[in-house]
């Protein structure tokens, strides 16, 4: 009854990386790419990696504060 979140990291995907993602996703597992945005602006190789770990931790409903969730907007000093 838990979640499972799957985070592939390996590419290219072959058939039967792409065959076993969609039989997990059809048995409800989350498959989420370890691919970072690029449209906040990250500056250091951790920001790409915060990223990565702000959603998964987001799916799992652990509570962060590395990213805004999605339709989440975090204030920053200058506003």
């Amino acid at each position: 009854g838990r979640k499972l979140v799957v985070v592939p990291r390996e590419t290219p995907l072959s058939e039967i990386h792409l065959e076993n993602m969609l039989r997990l996703r059809r048995a409800g597992a989350v498959v989420l790419m370890a691919a970072p945005g690029f449209y906040n602006a990250p500056q250091t190789i951790d920001d790409l990696i915060d990223f990565v770990v702000a959603r998964i931790l987001n799916l799992l409903g652990i509570p962060q504060d590395m990213l805004p969730r999605w339709g989440e907007h975090h204030l920053s000093s200058d506003e």
